[in-house]
């Protein structure tokens, strides 16, 4: 296996005091426009770090297991496994991915719902023996592959709301999990704990409540059958604020005090993926064409001169619903973006949609949202980009790679990381701190990892 030294390095631009982060973003995009005005994302790496910060305030007792597949950065997998997170793991490149930054085996769950044979025997082969299951099918497959698995078993919860079927998607009911332990029994395959599926959208810490409540069920039922069960994983849905926190917090930790108190023994894991990077990325895109649309004909035709007679903008961007916004696709709210260019206060604004550039007619990333007249050429600037942007892209109808990631840390976090106790000698291996430089190209000599 390829370990981290055999990597390239990869640059992260140190951005002392007085910089900040929208002239990073003003300096690409003055260096884009000279060129060939791709879209591009920067990446404030000590985000994450604050972020992990606020996990262990408000967490302290649950450990948390980041998502790989909501952003597969390399710079964030080797943040994250510096600041001692665990690993979600869902297919091969994955387990590959983590395993290169040299995480523990025992620091990886392998969740994906239908796992390959080919796949469950890789993990098998290097001891990744944290499997998440939730049927008889999965189990007979992982009994027969990896005979030393230990599973968690993933029991559905309810929906947060009438409308929600998401939750119920994945997992097992409640009621299936005896018949699905007494399988494992016969099976010779040790379940070791519970994982509850939580949709990604979840904004009820009622559900979470629920979670607790149905897992101490499963973990009795687990344990009258001779099981050892020692892991509860409370699942994602973690959005990134912090007032979710404090409400996820106050409502879970009196039900884990009541069912997982301390003296059982049991470790406690969560999913946190959006919590950590969607704050920490902006993606920077560009208006490559539009079109005017007129509103309202209907009153046009009846000649009402009203303000219904503006226009209605659709501008095309170089990024749509196939690349950086694949997230729109599973009906997830893109906010609206700020406008890169001076406008006076008091400037018009008009109905605008945005588009991607595929021509199709899914392709929309902001249905509706108020900008002053855009030209084509003008930059858009969308925050909180880092959840599910950095993939491959859907189809090839743009015929362009993914965005590129520019990656920052100002000194302040670079230091208060080290005080948290990373060690850049295990760990941050691929770092190279450089200087940066506005209005200019970043210099070429990196700079040693301080120790």
């Amino acid at each position: 296996m390829k370990g981290i030294a055999d990597e390239p390095q990869y640059s992260v631009g140190l951005l002392e005091g007085g910089t900040a982060l929208c002239d990073v973003i003003d300096n690409h995009i003055y260096e884009q426009t000279l060129s060939e005005k791709n879209a591009f994302f920067v990446a404030d790496l000590g985000v994450i770090m604050r972020q992990h910060v606020r996990w262990r305030t408000h967490m302290a007792r649950i450990r948390p297991y980041y998502t790989v597949r909501c952003n597969s950065s390399p710079a964030v997998i080797e943040v994250l496994a510096a600041l001692g997170t665990g690993f979600i793991c869902t297919n091969k490149s994955e387990l590959e991915l983590v395993q290169s930054h040299g995480i523990p085996s025992e620091d990886i769950i392998y969740s994906g719902v239908c796992k390959q044979v080919s796949q469950i025997k890789y993990a098998a082969k290097n001891g990744i023996d944290l499997l998440v299951c939730d049927n008889e099918a999965e189990l007979r497959k992982i009994s027969r592959c990896h005979p030393n698995a230990k599973l968690l078993l993933q029991v559905s919860t309810e929906a947060s709301s009438p409308d929600d079927e998401i939750s119920m998607t994945f997992g097992c009911s409640l009621k299936d999990c005896r018949h699905l332990l007494e399988r494992a029994k016969e099976l010779g395959v040790q379940v070791v704990g519970v994982r509850s599926h939580i949709s990604s959208s979840c904004e009820d810490d009622q559900v979470y409540v629920h979670a607790i409540s149905d897992a101490r069920c499963v973990f009795d039922m687990g344990e009258e059958i001779g099981f050892n069960m020692k892991i509860l994983d409370i699942g994602g849905g973690f959005s990134g604020s912090e007032t979710q926190l404090e409400l996820i917090n106050s409502a879970v930790m009196s039900m884990v005090d009541l069912y997982f108190p301390p003296s059982t023994g049991v470790s406690l894991i969560a999913e946190p993926g959006s919590f950590f990077v969607s704050s920490a990325f902006t993606l920077a895109v560009n208006v490559i064409s539009k079109e005017v649309v007129a509103r309202d004909r209907q009153d046009q035709a009846h000649d009402d001169p009203s303000p219904n007679d503006e226009p209605e903008f659709q501008y095309y961007m170089n990024e749509g619903v196939y690349g950086s916004f694949a997230s729109k696709l599973s009906e997830t709210l893109i906010a609206a973006p700020s406008v890169h260019k001076n406008t006076s206060l008091d400037a018009p604004v008009f109905s605008s949609s945005l588009w991607g550039p595929s021509g199709d007619d899914l392709d929309q990333v902001v249905e509706h949202c108020l900008l002053p007249e855009l030209n084509i050429g003008d930059w858009l600037m969308f925050s909180h980009a880092g959840a599910y942007s950095l993939g491959q892209p859907l189809c090839t109808a743009t015929d362009s790679p993914p965005p590129p990631v520019y990656y920052v840390i100002f000194s302040r976090d670079w230091f208060e990381m080290q005080d948290t106790g990373v060690s850049h000698e295990a760990t941050l291996k691929n770092f190279s701190l450089v200087p940066y430089f506005l209005n200019s190209c970043q210099t070429e000599a990196a700079l040693s990892v301080p120790a």
